[in-house]
């Protein structure tokens, strides 16, 4: 099994924007160190504790101090960028990590983006990725001048084209004959795991979904690998988790049961966010819970993976048992509310635990 990383990245607001972007940078750094096979990193415009507007630009900075984990967008939400941007971008960074880059997209999830964009109307989101995607692909492949007809997006290259001078040429990718999609898969039954499995493009499940919903990730995805008459290969399958990993059982029951920890304060921004969007379904492990039956209490002792390396393995083995077979554990990065007992935590995971799945 490989081990890889998350990172929205969610930080609590009061603190500096520029320290929690060189935490998230020693992450990282940390991660590659210890073997990591892959790290994620999300895109948000107008959300102060996930403050990453760019992975691009900050992924682009960790390249010369890292030696092979691959980088991740997780994800490019495509509905909000011109497609030919994205498509540049994405390319340009590819080249500059020479391959070691796995393109993630979705169809955008945070509410202030949606209303700054005007994409507030949910299933034109959908429609507008796809057709992105597709898109991107095509400038990826087709030769210039180029012509791109589309619901949302209509564009063409052709006056300004001269083949002797480069002028209309779009950039490439350095992987061919396109870096490796991913999307994120959040909801039960997800119609984003059927597309996925349709495309063959890589399935990573959310860490705040209880197990028996990751389960259903799956099925969804053989479903659309079926449709497309494409064998179902759960190597390419990543399953996310919020863990840590402590020197004893009890250290990890003392540090949880304090209010004001990390986890505590992301699963609560969590289900906030989440219930405001009306998205409290996918919190719940039984459709008949109420939404004030969600608390963050429930949420830890649900989605959470925390004890000795002992423990945090025999959840994991029997994490994987319930929701079955997959490639690589996806550890979500929190924030260090402290420095040491986090690096210590990803030391033990990829030490003490990875080697015994």
């Amino acid at each position: 099994m490989e081990l890889g990383m998350l990172m929205m990245p969610l930080h609590r607001p009061e603190r500096p924007f520029l320290t929690v972007l060189r935490e998230d940078q020693e992450a990282i750094v940390l991660a590659d160190e210890l073997g990591f096979s892959e790290v994620y990193v999300g895109e948000h415009y107008s959300n102060k504790p996930e403050q990453i507007t760019s992975p691009f630009i900050f992924l682009a900075t960790l390249i010369e101090r890292t030696k092979r984990i691959k980088f991740g967008t997780g994800v490019i939400n495509l509905p909000q960028q011109h497609p030919a941007i994205v498509a540049a971008h994405a390319a340009m960074f590819d080249q500059l990590c020479q391959g070691r880059f796995i393109f993630g997209i979705g169809p955008g999830g945070s509410p202030g983006d949606f209303e700054m964009f005007k994409l507030n109307n949910p299933p034109d989101r959908p429609r507008m990725m796809q057709e992105s995607i597709e898109t991107i692909l095509k400038i990826w492949s087709q030769e210039p001048p180029y012509e791109f007809p589309g619901g949302y997006w209509d564009f063409r290259i052709k006056d300004a084209y001269r083949s002797d001078l480069g002028v209309g040429v779009m950039a490439r990718p350095y992987q061919t004959p396109h870096p490796p999609i991913a999307v994120s898969i959040m909801s039960p039954r997800s119609g984003s795991a059927r597309t996925a499995g349709a495309h063959g493009w890589i399935p990573i499940s959310a860490n705040f979904t209880p197990a028996c919903h990751v389960k259903t990730h799956w099925e969804a995805y053989a479903e659309g690998c079926d449709a497309a008459g494409r064998e179902a290969d759960p190597s390419i399958w990543r399953a996310a988790r919020s863990i840590l990993v402590t020197e004893s059982d009890a250290e990890a029951e003392d540090y949880l049961a304090d209010p004001d920890n990390t986890l505590a304060f992301y699963f609560n921004y969590l289900r906030t966010v989440l219930l405001d969007a009306d998205f409290g379904a996918l919190l719940k492990d039984d459709p008949a819970m109420s939404d004030e039956a969600i608390t963050t209490r429930y949420m830890l002792d649900a989605m959470v993976v925390a004890g000795s390396p002992r423990t945090v393995t025999e959840r994991l083995v029997a994490f994987r048992e319930e929701v079955g077979e997959f490639g690589t554990l996806i550890a979500t990065a929190h924030d260090w509310d402290d420095e040491a007992r986090w690096r210590r935590s990803m030391r033990l995971l990829a030490d003490e635990v990875v080697p015994h799945l």
